[in-house]
């Protein structure tokens, strides 16, 4: 990593340091003593182990969809690729910062850069379809959760159905890029110049651009699956949902090994609504906006003597252990490079 990522490491880890502080500050009591020796370590085991889990699914998501464009990847290569991921989008205050991490380690596994960029592309397509969907699901089947945890948050309910709202979007417009790639340009700029009239955007003209390249690299990425790679988008939206399911499961394992019920459906709902407000990351891993939102939205089910606890825990295993993991796999990574340019000048 360069200078500045080292940086805005040190900035993300900080933030969420001291949120961390701020919520156990206000949490911990007498109490929290006596659920603490409730703890059952067998439990914490299975969250990391399911976290764990959760990477090899997308591990495998991208060496399925790599193959179904006619490019075979070693899944130990996915593997890394997905760990150095990670590192990257938690020092970046864009999740995108991981995704030219994922092209380059697919281009190295000789995937030329224009498939590399369609399979990272359909990625976060996917991503947002399963999330819509899920989001969909739970509003439809799990209403009277949805209506009992934004009860006494008059704004939540608002931010949670904006955010499903977003997200629902961004997929529908960009499917419907495949065939009106042009129309879609016309209409996101001139919401950015519509923008610009009233707020005056910094570097518009590199907004523009960058909504010119985006919408070609989504259009380039969906109709390459569409002629190719079908089968790649199955075995990549089936991963994709393992993926999440696997993610969502890890509080429920928590709170059991901290000695409370599982509140599957009451977490599964909760963590629904902190993976879609977390798409849109305002800051680097979503330091801070993580523990927050956790912590507001289980204690209205779980016990405040151990909420700080719990998201404490939480964090450690779905963003300080994916910054440990990311840079073993950046050390992995380097060591190639070195020994590449070594035989190279040999």
């Amino acid at each position: 990593m360069n200078r500045s990522q080292w940086k805005w490491l040190l900035v993300s880890i900080s933030f969420s340091v001291l949120v961390l502080i701020g919520v156990l500050y206000f949490t911990v009591d007498e109490m929290t003593v006596e659920y603490l020796s409730r703890i059952n370590p067998l439990y914490l085991a299975l969250a990391v182990l399911f976290h764990i889990v959760s990477l090899v699914f997308w591990a495998l998501r991208i060496q399925g969809m790599s193959a179904s464009l006619g490019f075979r990847v070693n899944f130990k290569h996915c593997l890394n690729l997905v760990l150095a991921n990670m590192l990257v989008a938690a020092v970046t205050p864009s999740q995108a910062g991981g995704e030219p991490v994922r092209i380059h380690e697919l281009y190295r596994a000789n995937v030329p850069v224009g498939d590399a960029t369609a399979v990272v592309v359909m990625e976060r397509i996917l991503d947002g379809i399963v999330l819509g969907l899920l989001g969909a699901f739970s509003m439809l089947f799990l209403g009277r959760y949805w209506s009992s945890l934004t009860s006494g948050f008059s704004g939540l309910s608002l931010l949670m159905y904006t955010a499903w709202i977003l997200v629902t979007l961004f997929v529908l417009f960009f499917v419907y890029s495949v065939k009106n790639p042009d129309s879609l340009k016309r209409v996101l700029k001139w919401i950015s110049r519509w923008i610009d009239r009233r707020w005056r955007l910094k570097r518009l003209e590199s907004l523009l651009d960058t909504i010119d390249r985006e919408v070609d690299n989504f259009n380039a990425g969906l109709v390459k699956f569409m002629n190719h790679g079908r089968s790649g988008l199955v075995w990549g939206f089936l991963f994709t949902l393992l993926f999440w399911l696997s993610e969502f499961a890890i509080a429920s394992l928590l709170l059991v090994g901290l000695g409370q019920p599982p509140y599957l459906i009451e977490s599964f709902v909760v963590q629904l609504i902190l993976a879609i407000i977390m798409m849109i990351r305002l800051t680097p891993g979503s330091s801070g906006i993580a523990e927050l939102g956790a912590t507001s939205l289980y204690s209205i089910f779980v016990p405040s003597s151990i909420v700080g606890v719990f998201v404490l825990l939480w964090r450690l295993i779905l963003y300080y252990l994916n910054i440990l993991l990311g840079l073993l796999s950046s050390l992995v990574i380097v060591r190639r490079e070195i020994l590449a340019r070594t035989n190279h000048r040999q």
